[in-house]
């Protein structure tokens, strides 16, 4: 029975989330009905990360075993032709050993936030972007940012209804760059928590307007309370970029041409 790593892009906006959910549409659930259509099978594909409704993705990863065993190029191939018209997209398609994980086995995880800050509002990235109409300071959010960076108790940055067993995480990136009217906001970690990326964001944010400065950041993180955090920014300027795997747990074999879809796939 092989194993298929895939890796998605996604637009988040019509979508509950990454998992599957009673009501609405989820990617996890696109997926599924996807490979079901194209080779008969049910499936449960497991992501790397449970994004939220609205949470855009560049580099998701899943996996998912089938009982017979397809070329990787015909499974991108069918798989996109029966995930029409949902904008979701498997840009590669690998099999992998029986041991992957595409959550477990994950070394790291980095995500992408997006502000648009400017008084007119965004036409082509509307749902894309945060858009805040005013300027910010990415000068003083980076070097706010920097107070987070390192292994803390992110209970401040944390949702109530954040499922891990522990709020202390190490954050091993968190970057404010200015493009134009764009601030560019990375993250990396193993893992995070629920809505710490948002969280820190809303957080910088005020930074950024001359609101908070770097030691009220500081304050809020030391506070240990969800209290203290600024507003949760919106899902919709949250991507997630890319995930990494340690060199023993192989993203990546039997790499195959691409091929175009069959017809009737």
């Amino acid at each position: 029975m092989p194993r298929y790593r895939v890796i998605l892009e996604y637009d988040g906006t019509p979508f509950v989330g990454w998992q599957v959910q009673a009501r609405g549409a989820s990617v996890q659930g696109r997926l599924a009905a996807a490979v079901l259509r194209f080779s008969g099978e049910t499936v449960s594909p497991r992501g790397a990360g449970r994004t939220d409704a609205g949470v855009h993705a560049l580099g998701q990863v899943a996996h998912f075993d089938l009982e017979r065993a397809w070329p990787p190029a015909t499974v991108r191939a069918a798989v996109n032709f029966h995930l029409k018209p949902d904008p979701i997209a498997v840009l590669d398609c690998a099999i992998v050993p029986a041991s992957f994980d595409a959550r477990f086995s994950a070394a790291a995880r980095h995500y992408r936030y997006r502000i648009l800050a400017r008084p007119a509002a965004p036409v082509l990235d509307r749902d894309r972007v945060w858009w805040v109409p005013r300027p910010l300071s990415a000068a003083a959010m980076a070097e706010a940012a920097d107070v987070l960076v390192g292994r803390h108790d992110f209970t401040t940055f944390r949702a109530a209804a954040c499922q891990a067993r522990s709020p202390v995480k190490t954050l091993d990136r968190l970057s404010v760059t200015a493009a134009g009217d764009e601030l560019l906001i990375e993250a990396s970690a193993r893992s995070f928590l629920h809505n710490q990326v948002r969280s820190m964001v809303g957080s910088l944010e005020l930074v950024g307007e001359g609101k908070w400065t770097a030691a009220d950041l500081a304050a809020a993180l030391a506070a240990r309370d969800r209290s203290a955090c600024g507003p949760v920014a919106p899902a919709c300027g949250l991507y997630l970029v890319r995930v990494d795997y340690a060199a023993d747990a192989p993203v990546a074999a039997t790499a195959e041409p691409h091929a175009p879809p069959a017809d009737g796939l």
